[in-house]
């Protein structure tokens, strides 16, 4: 059974192919739709990425800090989600 790190890192690997393909696609003068086209699958993948990150990140360090006493982490943990989920959302 794959992991939700594995099926990340696979997320990252797959973008990162398709960037280098999209760099020759620019560079060879390709059609414009279709460097788009190709550009959205790497946005796809990356954002893909970025929830399975969050949602490992919310099950173990946030789940963790919210059940300590220390309310100082628990506000630092919080602090970060919503940073983050903010310049996702941009």
């Amino acid at each position: 059974m794959i992991t939700n790190k594995e099926k990340t890192l696979i997320n990252f690997k797959k973008a990162n192919s398709l960037t280098a393909k999209i760099i020759q696609m620019v560079e060879n003068g390709d059609y414009c739709v279709d460097i788009m086209q190709q550009n959205l699958a790497v946005i796809g993948l990356l954002r893909s990425a970025h929830e399975m990150l969050m949602e490992n990140h919310l099950n173990s360090c946030f789940k963790n800090a919210m059940a300590s006493k220390n309310k100082k982490k628990k506000q630092e943990m919080t602090d970060e989600i919503l940073k983050v989920t903010k310049l996702f959302n941009k």
